[in-house]
């Protein structure tokens, strides 16, 4: 166990291999976020995908604050709140997906990025934190891993979600990289970048309606 200050910060070393490959293995698992980094990277690069990775990073950030302060409690506990919140998140998802399919295209025939820098960071984080199943999750996840001795559980948890968090950043980052070189060879063959392009805005309308659909259990 990693401990400082006689605070033990992380579980017994099985317990957390153990939490670092299930860990792994959702954060491969692809959905909204993955989306929409590649989508990201295809349409704006390496840089514009690992600024996309970020800002999800970033809100997911977000979520393990609330579960370590207990918010996502709150919500968990609210069906008014939840719904209202996977409405809007469905909404932004839906938004994106339209503005993806109307974005202007540079004389290469290649839709140009609709954001940029900060403004591109702010959205990837949105898609993120107006996920209501996200907070579900770590709310669930991370205290089946806080060890029964832990003096301050939700440190525990705290530092779980950050390993969890950077490991999904690392991964986004993988996939940015990849989307980007793929939307490299695809760029001279217009007529494949379309059908590219339309099969993100199908996939993140496919998530909008999923998210939509989507109950507390």
């Amino acid at each position: 166990m990693l401990e400082i200050g006689g605070v033990t910060l992380l579980p017994a070393w099985p317990v957390f291999l153990s939490f670092a490959m299930a860990g792994l293995a959702l954060n491969i698992i692809p959905g909204a976020d993955m989306t929409f980094v590649a989508t990201a990277a295809a349409h704006g690069g390496a840089r514009q995908g690992t600024i996309a990775a970020l800002g999800i990073g970033a809100g997911t950030f977000v979520h393990i604050l609330a579960a370590v302060i207990g918010l996502s409690a709150i919500l968990a506990s609210s069906e008014t709140i939840f719904t209202l919140l996977k409405w809007v998140g469905a909404a932004y998802l839906l938004y994106i997906a339209i503005d993806l399919l109307r974005a202007p295209r540079t004389e290469a025939g290649r839709a140009a990025p609709a954001t940029r820098g900060w403004l591109l960071f702010r959205s990837a984080a949105l898609v993120n934190v107006l996920n209501p199943k996200v907070a579900l999750f770590f709310l669930a996840f991370l205290p089946q891993f806080v060890s029964p001795e832990a003096t301050s559980p939700a440190l525990q948890i705290l530092f779980l979600g950050l390993w969890f968090d950077l490991v999904g950043t690392l991964v986004n980052i993988v996939v940015a990289v990849a989307a980007a070189r793929a939307a490299m060879r695809l760029k001279t063959v217009p007529l494949l970048t379309r059908i590219a392009r339309w099969a993100a805005a199908t996939m993140l309308g496919g998530l909008a309606i999923q998210l939509a659909l989507a109950t507390r259990r």
